[in-house]
């Protein structure tokens, strides 16, 4: 743990956006050294962002950087939009190659990497297993026709058609108290090959913006249902965001573009 300055660089991001004020926002902030977690949640609470994104140098070789993820109210095992928006902060910051690496506690290395006016992310893939419709399928306001989940946690709930997800209004408090889960509803889309919204009310976010690693679920479980590796994804949030998903062996792979909004410091005292 250290002691921190008096102020620390900020920069709000909009990631897997295809211009400013869409995607998902992500605070991107650089540290030297950890200070105590309890300091790192309050930053994340005063962002109020779905996370705020923590970098710290790594020395040993082993990667780039340390990475890790706060929303408003917790730490978080895997945030793909917050780590594709660290790796758009460290290439604007002079970053020499075209891949950045990023060591996390619970995800292992994730890197980002420059594709033309793109970033690539990569995430190792999720696939889900079909299981029966739970009950609280219910909760979610409209009756999917498929329920596959991944460890217990990411619950991919399969409508016919696009305007089913689009018309959804779930209970968001009865969603919240079945705990930290992500409630990921998909169709076929509209104007791209998948459509999907996603409800992470258990840790803070009603409704979030753009959900990498909930595409981590989706990149196999659509891979394999369109019979082919690559297909083009819209998250129908408010904000919407877009992405582009392949399959290579155990990871997905999720390009998008980023946009810095706001560059600044953070008064901590």
């Amino acid at each position: 743990m250290t002691d921190l300055p008096d102020t620390l660089p900020y920069c709000h991001i909009d990631a897997f956006a295809d211009r400013p004020f869409t995607g998902n926002q992500a605070a991107v902030m650089p540290l030297d050294a950890w200070p105590d977690d309890a300091v790192l949640q309050a930053i994340g609470e005063e962002n109020n962002f779905a996370e705020t994104a923590f970098i710290v140098p790594v020395e040993s070789g082993e990667a780039d950087y340390e990475l890790r993820w706060f929303t408003p109210a917790v730490e978080v095992a895997m945030c793909g939009h917050a780590t594709l928006a660290s790796g758009h902060y460290v290439f604007e910051q002079g970053f020499a190659g075209d891949t950045v690496r990023f060591l996390t506690r619970q995800a292992g290395v994730l890197s980002v990497s420059r594709e033309g006016d793109m970033l690539s992310l990569s995430l190792p893939a999720l696939p889900p297993e079909s299981v029966a419709l739970p009950d609280w399928t219910a909760l979610l306001g409209g009756l999917p026709s498929e329920c596959h989940v991944h460890v217990g946690r990411y619950n991919v709930l399969l409508f016919d058609h696009a305007d089913d997800v689009l018309a959804l209004e779930p209970d968001f408090k009865a969603l919240a108290a079945l705990g930290d889960h992500q409630f990921i509803c998909t169709a076929p889309g509209k104007d791209t090959d998948v459509l999907s919204r996603v409800f992470v009310p258990g840790v803070g976010i009603d409704e979030d913006s753009v959900t990498g690693s909930s595409h981590a679920v989706l990149t196999p479980f659509w891979a394999a249902r369109l019979g082919r590796s690559s297909f083009t994804a819209y998250q129908a949030s408010r904000r919407g965001g877009q992405l582009h998903c392949t399959l290579e062996g155990d990871r997905a792979v999720l390009a998008g573009k980023c946009f810095t909004v706001v560059t600044g410091s953070f008064r901590l005292k």
